[in-house]
């Protein structure tokens, strides 16, 4: 057994703060963090973007950027976390900042801002097209500063440990020994990340696959909100599955215009916003035009723009486009909407807490009412960013009650007998994947959604059975995590009723598109 008096499950920007905030707090005290990957593998790496702050206001307010999120949301947005999130964001930046993170400047020393889809302003500060990894390595480097922060990579998290709704830790395989290891935590941090490998084309990578929500449901945490899926609308399209290259947000925010093989700019016929509007909409838009033509891909016009400063704010988007032969200056780019991003999750308050006791979430496997229905771009990062504060704060003033070391946790019962075939997993993970992609996709149907709940349960009983008789591995874990994370997914799809943000249901008329605003009294508005 392993004692430690805070554990962190997941090594991306929610932990990682964190963790340096409260190993200063506490020298005396030991954190944890374990990762089932290299350390700086996490979906914060990939955030292209930026983040969402307000840092102009001349130009800028925090209410409009709360407008924003609002109408992003599409009326089911916590208004008060909103606030609260919008308005902290500036002295997390200057945390980041502090720390040793770059972010671009114009001529005149003022943050280079740039614009994304659903933003009324010029709002988004951003590393060029390399924010997340900008952040990974700075704060990254705090955390090997710390002598109290011991970082455990190759620990995949098996389950949480709980006892009459409390947290008392959780088991993790070393993937180097082969050995389960039982963490006695006085404190957990669920900080897990996504759950885009569920369906297989996404622009996560190859780690993001539900666990610290599968966990944090195994042990009957409240969960919500599973069916708002985001659908990022501009992935490289390469005619295969699995991790996708995310052409970002703010190409269209630079300027670019969305085409039909034809060269039609489409999206003039959806919404006033045009290649601006919220992922939500340019994804369906997307997906409504591919159903209609039959074709493979969309496409992103850059031919137009002033190439040489698309290239300063793009390279790493221009390398990858000249190295697969599409030379963005003549030709245009071919793109699809992948998962990207997952709205809901496990239910946290405004200090991050979950429903039980002692276990905290943050990131993505958190929600906080921030996102409501649909993601605002670049609010991602500055959600981790504030809410790993949050919880910080809150146990910076708790007292530390240690737990029980005596005879509480039992070690993880192995099973010596064969490991299941990979080939198995395999093929089971590969009809997981395309049956997640067809029936609950972009736009799901009930017909659809009940067939994939009764295949979802089918698998989810035969892995049960097969794991008393075999023993646990990663892939087989993920596997069950993702079987796990798609049944909530498509109970939550069923249950919903009315089409929301990034939920759509053909079944249900489609709203026409409206301000969510005026779902709001005005006192509740900032």
């Amino acid at each position: 057994m392993t004692l430690t008096n805070y554990l962190i499950i997941g090594s991306g920007v929610a932990g990682l703060t964190f963790a340096i905030k409260i190993a200063d707090q506490f020298p005396d005290r030991k954190i944890t963090i374990i990762t089932k990957a290299s350390a700086d593998e996490s979906n914060t790496k990939y955030a292209q973007g930026g983040i969402a702050i307000v840092t102009n206001e001349t130009e800028d307010s925090y209410q409009k950027h709360i407008d924003d999120t609002l109408i992003c949301g599409d009326g089911l947005c916590d208004v008060a976390v909103v606030k609260m999130v919008v308005t902290e964001g500036p002295e997390r930046l200057k945390e980041l900042i502090a720390w040793g993170a770059k972010f671009d400047t114009n001529a005149m020393g003022c943050f280079d801002l740039g614009k994304e889809g659903g933003h009324s302003q010029n709002r988004v500060v951003h590393h060029k097209d390399q924010t997340g990894f900008e952040i990974e390595r700075t704060i990254l480097e705090q955390v090997r500063q710390k002598e109290n922060i011991i970082v455990l990579d190759h620990h995949f998290a098996l389950d949480l440990i709980t006892e009459n709704n409390r947290c008392l830790g959780a088991y993790a395989l070393n993937q180097k020994t082969n050995k389960i290891i039982t963490f006695q935590s006085d404190f957990t941090l669920l900080a897990a990340g996504g759950i885009g490998h569920l369906y297989g084309h996404t622009t996560n990578p190859v780690i993001a696959t539900g666990d610290g929500i599968a966990m944090a449901s195994r042990a009957n945490a409240v969960i919500k909100d599973m069916e708002f899926i985001q659908f990022h609308p501009t992935a490289l399209y390469e005619g295969s599955s699995g991790s996708a290259f995310l052409i970002s947000e703010a190409v269209r925010g630079f300027g670019a215009y969305l085409r039909t093989k034809n060269g039609q700019r489409f999206m003039l016929d959806y919404d006033e916003r045009e290649e601006l509007a919220s992922r939500d909409i340019v994804s369906q838009s997307i997906d409504m035009e591919l159903k209609k033509s039959g074709d493979e891909c969309v496409y992103l016009d850059c031919t137009h723009l002033d190439m040489e400063a698309f290239t300063k704010h793009f390279p790493m988007i221009y390398e990858r486009c000249k190295s697969i032969g599409i030379d963005i200056a003549k030709d245009w780019i071919p793109v699809v909407p992948a998962q990207h991003y997952l709205c809901g999750g496990i239910v946290v308050d405004k200090d991050g807490k979950t429903s039980i006791e002692n276990l905290f979430a943050c990131g993505e496997c958190s929600r906080t009412g921030l996102h409501g229905a649909n993601r605002l771009a670049s609010n991602s990062l500055l959600e981790a960013l504030v809410y790993s504060d949050k919880i910080y704060r809150y146990l910076a003033k708790a007292s530390l009650k240690k737990q029980d070391s005596k005879n509480i946790i039992s070690d993880w019962t192995a099973v010596n007998q064969p490991e299941i075939s990979s080939d198995f997993i395999t093929n089971m993970k590969a009809e997981l994947q395309l049956l997640m992609r067809k029936n609950a996709g972009i736009v799901r149907n009930d017909t659809d959604l009940i067939s994939a709940k009764t295949q979802l349960l089918l698998w989810q009983n035969e892995l049960e059975a097969l794991s008393k008789t075999h023993q646990i591995n990663t892939k087989l874990r993920e596997l069950q995590n993702m079987i796990t994370v798609g049944y909530l997914i498509v109970q939550h799809s069923i249950e919903r009723t009315d089409n929301r943000g990034g939920f759509m249901k053909t079944i249900v008329a489609t709203k026409a598109i409206t301000n969510p605003l005026l779902d709001y009294p005005e006192e509740a508005l900032f």
